[in-house]
């Protein structure tokens, strides 16, 4: 059994969103009280295991007093705030972002963009062909993970992860300054020359596919990757006495990746190289 520290009460903050009073722990930001009143904010730079970047300022809203739209994701709340998600400015500005990003990055791996643009009615297309890409070929140059960057929006949590935030190993950061500025391991040497040390926590956060299991990039290039027919069950590694939480996913009876509950208290969604990737022993066969 897992004991759960549950840590001093925090008092409850009052306030409006949309008009509506709502109640959050102090402490809680915009983003955690729109969600707990169900308001379904975008946000891709956000990660519930990470400090907020407010990279994407997707997720903007308007405050009462403030001049300027505020990222939801990082505003903490505060005692008579009041709140509007669903502004005519705020959705202008959801738009434009959603189609700088669209005509910029491929997105067709990101969850839930697809609708984001439909429901915000962004036009991607309307910047043209010209709309300055990276256009480069993903560095596939290990067995375990694959980076596409053109698939990257630059929303930094990979390096937060992989950094001072959880695994203090620093393989990976931000090479190049404004439009040149991209992710990159030192001196962008390839993976296996870096001091990466293939835990695979940066793919956990990755909110766009730009990182990715190796397994997962060759069945979508085969066309055979299909997330509706898997499983997945939640277990714990074998290899150690630490006691990580897995969750196995599943496709066809084969463990097709390994990711980890970001609730857990012991991984917060985090695992070594061996419980991410040290898999195969289970479905060997021959």
């Amino acid at each position: 059994m897992t004991v759960t520290p549950l840590g001093i009460p925090r008092r409850l903050l009052e306030f409006t969103i949309d008009g509506e009073p709502v109640r959050a722990p102090e402490g809680s930001t915009v983003l955690d009280a729109c969600r707990a009143a169900g308001k379904d904010i975008p946000t891709l730079c956000e990660g519930d295991t990470l400090r907020p970047k407010n990279a994407c300022r997707v997720c903007v809203v308007e405050v009462e007093g403030s001049r300027t739209l505020v990222p939801a994701c990082s505003r903490k709340a505060e005692p008579g705030m009041e709140v509007r998600t669903d502004t005519e400015r705020a959705r202008h500005s959801r738009k434009v972002v959603l189609e700088l990003l669209a005509s910029s990055v491929d997105l067709s791996t990101t969850p839930k963009v697809a609708e984001w643009i439909k429901e915000y009615e962004a036009k991607p297309e309307r910047f043209g062909p010209d709309a300055a890409r990276l256009n480069e070929e993903p560095k596939v140059d290990n067995d375990l993970y694959v980076r596409d960057y053109d698939k990257c929006i630059l929303c930094y949590k990979c390096v937060d992860a992989c950094g001072d935030q959880w695994q203090n190993t620093f393989a990976i950061s931000v090479a190049g300054r404004g439009f040149d500025a991209r992710i990159a391991v030192e001196h962008d040497a390839p993976l296996t020359d870096s001091a990466c040390v293939y835990c695979g926590n940066c793919i956990e956060v990755c909110p766009t596919g730009a990182l990715s299991f190796k397994s997962e990039f060759d069945m979508r290039a085969a066309g055979t990757w299909d997330e509706s027919a898997q499983t997945e069950t939640t277990t714990v590694c074998a290899y150690c006495g630490v006691g990580c939480n897995l969750t196995l996913h599943v496709q066809e009876n084969e463990i097709v990746k390994v990711t980890s509950p970001h609730d857990n208290p012991v991984t917060h969604g985090n695992l070594c190289i061996k419980g991410r990737f040290g898999y195969q022993h289970v479905q060997n066969r021959n």
